[in-house]
């Protein structure tokens, strides 16, 4: 009888996706708040929590041992004698003083897209965009470009999360028979960087909007590299791309609908040399569809976030490389649920 119990089907898992936005938004309300940077400086109790965030006494503990049942805060001793610190993980990743720092992401995630995603609904009813330019306010880009200090956290945030993906490319594909980069869309110039880093032979440009530029140009400076990395400014819809014998973009063709996808691809092919390859790094969908929900959850965030955007497989990379001219594509997995498609002229 018992094992009839056991094997029961059971509504827990139902119950935790249903219910997934309480531990969703614990977690990144205590990131907004700054709690794991306080708590990188040292351990902290209660009280003292409570004052440097200037929390209520009501939620208080409920509120920091949630965070402790999640796995994100250790704790010894019990509410009034509680001292908390971070975990390893946060303390690596959530601390705002840390270049390992991911929380740019989860401060737009808790700042932006939780609201949006509220209205998925209406999305995939309308297939319209759900952020800022439903309200007729400007489109994400747009208002970033316009706000120095907003951008600089934005290309941070974007830098911070892909930031094991490009370390992991720069060593893990071969760049022994190339001289040319150049990251198309590359933000604060982190994947070129990486590159140049950990292949002494390579020469990058990172090539993105003007307003880009300059932070660009200040993380290359800061990591003494300008000799070998340099900066370009265009824009990739209208303008032909700078001639090299390896192009990356990394989450870039999601953003576009597929015939922009199919114009980016076909640009890099005529700017790529006779045996360049185009590297594309997002979190590829797998061709069965059955198994990365992250990018299949990422490619509903592009119906809130663009007019046409949508993620893809590498079955669907391939044919539109092969319409576009390129001879041969394969797949490299990258951090977690990225990875690397490549095509080859």
């Amino acid at each position: 009888m018992g094992t009839i119990a056991a094997n029961q089907i059971n509504p827990s898992k139902i119950m935790q996706i249903g219910m997934g936005f309480w531990a969703s938004k614990t977690l990144l309300t205590a990131v907004n708040m700054g709690l794991f940077t306080h708590l990188a400086k040292g351990e902290l109790s209660g009280q003292n929590i409570k004052e440097k965030l200037g929390l209520h006494h009501r939620g208080l503990y409920d509120f920091l041992d949630t965070l402790v049942a999640l796995g994100f805060l250790k704790r010894s001793g019990l509410k009034e004698t509680s001292i908390y610190s971070n975990t390893e993980d946060t303390n690596l990743f959530l601390d705002k003083n840390k270049p390992s720092y991911v929380g740019g992401m989860l401060e737009m995630a808790n700042n932006r897209l939780y609201p949006f995603w509220n209205d998925l609904e209406e999305g995939l009813k309308t297939g319209k965009p759900q952020n800022e330019t439903k309200s007729g306010g400007a489109p994400i880009f747009e208002a970033l470009y316009a706000d120095d200090q907003k951008l600089r956290e934005f290309l941070k945030a974007m830098g911070g999360i892909q930031m094991g993906n490009f370390i992991m490319l720069s060593k893990a594909f071969d760049f022994a028979n190339y001289k040319t980069l150049c990251d198309v869309g590359g933000a604060g110039g982190y994947l070129a960087v990486q590159v140049a880093l950990n292949n002494g032979h390579m020469n990058c440009v990172s090539y993105d909007l003007p307003p880009v530029e300059a932070v660009a140009k200040e993380n290359i400076d800061l990591m003494g590299l300008s000799d070998r990395v340099s900066t370009k400014s265009g824009n990739f819809l209208n303008e032909d791309l700078p001639k090299a014998d390896v192009i990356t973009m990394g989450n870039i063709l999601h953003d576009w609908g597929a015939e922009d996808k199919k114009k980016l691809i076909k640009k890099a092919y005529d700017a790529l040399s006779q045996g360049g390859a185009l590297v594309v790094i997002e979190n590829i969908i797998d061709d069965k569809r059955r198994e990365n929900a992250f990018g299949l959850m990422m490619s509903l965030n592009m119906i809130i976030e663009t007019p046409e955007g949508f993620d893809f497989s590498a079955a669907d990379f391939d044919a539109w490389a092969k319409e576009c001219g390129f001879s041969k594509t394969s797949i490299m997995p990258l951090t977690g649920p990225s990875s690397a498609v490549i095509a080859i002229k």
